[in-house]
């Protein structure tokens, strides 16, 4: 080839043997590199895989500087090769050889035909070897992230499938199936959502990645699993509730003998209400006693349609059903123990003014004063009106008031006098 005179000063001997060596060493990392990326599971999945999307752009552009690479590489060896060669010659270099190898080494000697048709490329031996390390990390990066893609998303993808097909079975089992109950739908849902983002991942892995912020170095980054994600959390959701239904299918006779006896103890509960409000109607002079609902026929009705719905094994109905008795039979029972108080409150009433009455009378009775014609005329007026039926509480009362009164007014009196009595 014609020289045209080196790129600044002409390298001596050993400078030529250096950069010989530095160039030597170079070409075999580039060739490791490249043979690598040549075997690279990424690679051959790539070469295999009927590719959409991002990937499939990113591809055809991988391969493109892959195909430049070898091409660069070639070129890289014949101009390392004849540079060798020309040193080879002679073991003292003459000046002239010192010259052509200073071009051949530093000056843009390496001449690479154009890809695709493109025009003829000139560079240096070192720019050469910038270019291969760029078009290298770019073809490693879109491999590596393709390869770390399907590393991870598929094989979690089939275990949640699998995981899927158990709860559908068993969702299957206890009547949790699509258009039937919402879990039912959600299933169906998730398996769709699965088939799609499989066959997604396999076909444009590169859609599915976030690079590293800031990071340069192939493959920095790591897998979107967002979709996969909620896909999981949709399933535990929907496992729960199949869980709750099987478990409601293993404790169900219980939790509805447990219902009849709460909502018996209810029904009887009002029937003592009821029974309470005659007793008071009689004894009582009372026109306000509040009214007593009747038996809790409605919930006695949802129960049998609960029954019935465990002797079918319509599990996915029962499950809401109880949950929704178990509450309103409590309310039921709390209503009717509101009910037997409020209707037994003149009862409670009457009977606290006898006790008060009769713990007054004891009183006075310990310190001498049971015969006072006041407080024994005052007492038989309150007694007969807290023992007669009806009973007139306002006036008994009061005339357990006025007792009160009187007892301690006789016990406040001068000592000398209640000796004398």
């Amino acid at each position: 080839m014609g020289v045209t005179g080196p790129p600044g000063p002409v390298m001596d001997r050993d400078e030529v043997d250096r950069a010989l060596a530095r160039l030597a060493a170079e070409h075999k990392a580039v060739e490791d590199s490249l043979l690598a990326l040549q075997d690279h599971a990424g690679r051959r999945l790539l070469e295999g895989a009927e590719l959409t999307g991002a990937t499939e752009v990113r591809w055809a552009e991988t391969e493109r500087s892959v195909t430049a690479l070898w091409a660069y590489f070639d070129a890289y060896t014949a101009a390392l090769r004849e540079a060798r060669e020309l040193r080879s010659r002679r073991r003292w270099s003459s000046r002239e050889d010192l010259v052509e190898l200073t071009e051949r080494l530093r000056g843009r000697s390496v001449v690479v035909p154009g890809t695709d048709g493109g025009l003829v490329e000139r560079f240096t031996l070192e720019g050469l070897v910038e270019r291969m390390n760029e078009l290298y990390a770019r073809s490693l990066d879109a491999v590596v992230t393709a390869d770390a893609v399907w590393s991870a998303l598929p094989a979690r993808i089939d275990l949640l499938a699998a995981e899927l097909g158990r709860t559908r079975s068993l969702a299957h089992s206890v009547g949790v199936r699509p258009g039937e109950h919402p879990s039912g739908d959600d299933l169906e849902a998730i398996t769709g959502e699965l088939t799609a983002l499989r066959a997604q991942v396999v076909s444009d892995p590169l859609a599915f990645w976030l690079p590293a912020g800031g990071s340069s170095a192939p493959g920095g980054g790591r897998p979107d699993t967002g979709r996969y994600d909620r896909a999981a959390r949709a399933l535990e959701e929907v496992r729960r509730e199949v869980e709750a239904v099987l478990q409601v299918r293993q404790d169900s006779e219980a939790r509805l003998l447990k219902l009849r006896d709460v909502l018996s103890r209810a029904d009887r509960t009002l029937a003592e209400a009821r029974a309470a409000r005659g007793e008071v109607l009689a004894k009582i002079a009372a026109s306000e006693v509040p009214a007593v609902s009747g038996p809790p026929t409605a919930l006695q009705e949802r129960l049998a349609a609960a029954a019935e719905h465990r002797r079918h094994a319509r599990w996915n109905r029962l499950s809401p059903l109880l949950e929704a008795l178990e509450l309103q039979a409590e309310e039921e029972l709390l209503r009717a123990r509101e009910q037997l108080t409020a209707v037994t409150a003149p009862l409670a009433v009457r009977a606290e003014l006898r006790g008060r009455l009769d713990a007054y009378r004891a009183k006075v009775s310990r310190h001498g004063l049971a015969e006072d014609p006041l407080l024994i005329e005052r007492y038989d007026a309150a007694r007969r009106m807290l023992w007669s039926a009806p009973c007139d509480l306002r006036a008994a009362e009061h005339a357990v008031l006025r007792y009160q009164r009187a007892a301690a007014e006789a016990l406040a009196g001068p000592s000398d006098q209640r000796g004398e009595r």
